[in-house]
């Protein structure tokens, strides 16, 4: 016999994390950063993109010889079709591992829009163009959408990437307080219901969702504006004009996409010139993996349910930069692809708190400051470290994230059931006597 059903007027009510709004200034987040950090050096940057250009030549040369030694010549294997399984296993790998460094030189490119890379603007943007010209960025757009983001960050009219829907924009119910709360701590069984008529639940359309976001959410992102704030004409990276660009920015969105013809030329002589497989081989499947990679660290950088978001009155810049995860990219596979991921990636997903507080700072003095900047946080109660960047953490996460109310000055997503992980505490500060000490009610 089916067990009983629970009533419409039942209750399901949760425990929520307790989210401490930073009352942190701009001043007081910089002074906890060692002053050495700042320091920029074009030497020792571009070291870096020599190194990864080495280790992208020997990743090739290893999986060349690999590939050659599995062959009857060298190895005897019980199938002749056990070749081509082994063929195919050593390319899958070489791709795997050269998007990872693909991934690295992306953040270089990314670091030269913030000019972090050295002293010179000049030699900041040249680089910048090359690097993000050769994997299909168009540097300059990017550049100015990617700093707009950065001084909104958090802020849910002006943000530039994965911003959320609300409950209307989604067309579900509106909130009922007889049945619900606006801070998503307590629904009803039949609003409950409701809701997941109106969204439904499905694991595999979540499955679908999280794949189609990593294979197509970063061209997508620059070709129709995806994840942005909604726009009342069309907007893309690849056209200088509003609402993305002024016309100041005219010749630079045009430099941008200058530099992604010539890259897109390149493929395409290249696949003619030897085949459109052996392209893709050594250097679509990388791209691909960078792709995927840039979608999964970024989505989950900005998006979790204990990640708030701020309307105007409760926004300023401390907060916003505040308004996002470390993670550990390959983490959740143990500590030595943990090391893997944020050695090839510069420890992008790793220390993205500290760059959104001082995006300047290189990636070789950021591991520094973000240990310095999670001290003085963590006096304030405040820890911004969120589970390893994956893809069960994408599904997780994407399939908790369904939608924010369109009222409440600071908010979070809430799930399928109308509810949420977290609340916004505002700390009250009480001096207990000795400099420099305080506690957080």
């Amino acid at each position: 016999m089916p067990g009983p059903t629970k009533s419409d007027d039942a209750r399901e009510t949760v425990e929520q994390v307790d989210f401490i709004v930073p009352a942190l200034t701009v001043k007081d987040l910089l002074s906890a950063i060692p002053a050495h950090c700042m320091q920029r050096s074009a030497l020792r940057s571009g070291v870096y993109v020599v190194w990864d250009f080495a280790l992208l030549y020997c990743i090739y040369k290893l999986a060349a010889l690999a590939s050659d030694l599995a062959t009857p010549r060298y190895v005897a294997l019980p199938h002749l079709a056990m070749y081509s399984v082994a063929w195919w296993s050593i390319w899958a790998a070489y791709g795997f591992a050269a998007g990872l460094v693909m991934t690295g030189l992306w953040v270089i490119g990314h670091e030269c829009g913030h000019q972090a890379f050295s002293d010179s603007k000049v030699l900041n943007n040249t680089i910048g163009w090359i690097l993000h010209s050769g994997i299909g960025v168009p540097y300059f757009s990017f550049r100015i959408t990617h700093a707009k983001h950065h001084a909104a960050n958090g802020h849910l009219y002006q943000d530039q990437v994965y911003i959320p829907k609300t409950r209307s924009q989604l067309g579900l119910p509106p909130l009922d307080p007889s049945s619900e709360n606006l801070e998503g701590s307590s629904v009803t069984e039949k609003m409950k219901k409701e809701l997941y008529e109106a969204i439904g639940d499905s694991p595999i359309a979540a499955a679908l969702g999280v794949a189609f976001y990593v294979l197509m959410g970063w061209p997508l992102y620059l070709t129709l504006n995806l994840s942005n704030q909604r726009t009342e004409h069309f907007a893309n990276h690849f056209l200088p004009r509003p609402p993305l660009f002024e016309k100041r920015h005219f010749w630079q969105i045009i430099l941008s996409d200058i530099g992604v013809f010539l890259w897109v030329a390149g493929l395409v002589y290249w696949s003619f010139a030897q085949s459109f497989g052996d392209m893709m081989r050594l250097y679509g499947v990388p791209y691909l993996w960078m792709n995927h990679w840039l979608v999964i660290m970024t989505f989950l950088q900005h998006t979790d349910p204990l990640i708030p978001y701020y309307r105007p009155e409760e926004f300023n810049f401390a907060r916003g930069a505040l308004t996002t995860f470390d993670r550990s990219l390959l983490g959740g596979a143990g500590k030595f692809w943990a090391w893997v991921g944020a050695f090839t990636t510069h420890g992008l997903a790793e220390t993205h708190v500290l760059h959104h507080v001082a995006s300047r700072i290189p990636h070789y003095h950021a591991w520094e400051a973000t240990y310095a900047l999670r001290q003085r946080l963590e006096r304030e109660g405040i820890k911004l470290i969120g589970g390893p960047c994956g893809w069960s953490e994408m599904y997780r996460v994407y399939r908790q994230c369904v939608f924010i109310e369109d009222q409440g000055s600071i908010v979070f997503y809430k799930n399928v059931k109308g509810l949420a992980a977290a609340r916004p505490v505002f700390p009250q500060i009480k001096t207990t006597g000795e400099k420099g000490v305080h506690s957080v009610n």
